[in-house]
């Protein structure tokens, strides 16, 4: 199945469904950074890795951190390359390298941006995530048929505001889902 440009959800934020069958996806909001007949690749939103702080990461990386992320969790984006960062962050921070995700959005994957926000010169909103989800050429777009996710737009509200334990809820919410109705149980008639 050939999607249009139209069909991609790049932007958008992928909701696990009850049920998907796989634990490492169980309620994952996922902010999917591109979409395209390459493939895919996205950054789980709600779950710390591992009670690892932001302060401890730039310290393990020889960077002096600011108090301010003394407990700022890390997230464990995904099972891909779980050692790779990526930064999250507010649009009107910049680098050559950072990728535009929505107009309010953007993902920059260099050491420059956490030394840049342990010195003050970061962005104003950001999320710190090691490993990434990815889905090989048409992948995502078999899973989706399947109905193991839904999506919704991604928000700055849901991205950097909600509480990691609300991200799920509220997301669904975002799109007229009442969580409390949801079963991962199959129906049959």
């Amino acid at each position: 199945m050939t999607m249009s440009d139209d069909h991609y959800l790049e932007g958008q934020l992928l909701l696990a469904m009850p049920g998907i069958g796989d634990p490492r996806f169980e309620r994952a909001v996922i902010l999917l950074c591109q979409h395209s007949a390459e493939g895919a690749m996205g950054l789980i939103i709600n779950r710390p890795f591992q009670r690892l702080s932001v302060a401890e990461l730039l310290q393990q990386l020889e960077v002096e951190p600011g108090e301010e992320y003394e407990h700022t969790p890390v997230h464990a984006g995904g099972p891909v390359e779980p050692s790779r960062g990526f930064v999250v962050h507010s649009t009107e921070y910049e680098q050559p390298s950072t990728i535009r995700i929505t107009d309010q959005i953007s993902l920059t994957a260099t050491l420059d941006i956490l030394r840049d926000m342990a010195s003050h010169r970061g962005p104003h909103r950001s999320l710190v995530a090691l490993g990434y989800a990815g889905w090989a050429p048409g992948q995502l777009d078999k899973e989706l048929t399947r109905h193991g996710w839904l999506s919704c737009p991604a928000t700055e509200a849901i991205v950097f505001d909600a509480p990691l334990d609300q991200k799920w809820a509220r997301a669904m919410s975002s799109i007229g889902i009442d969580v409390r109705m949801l079963s991962g149980e199959a129906g049959h008639a």
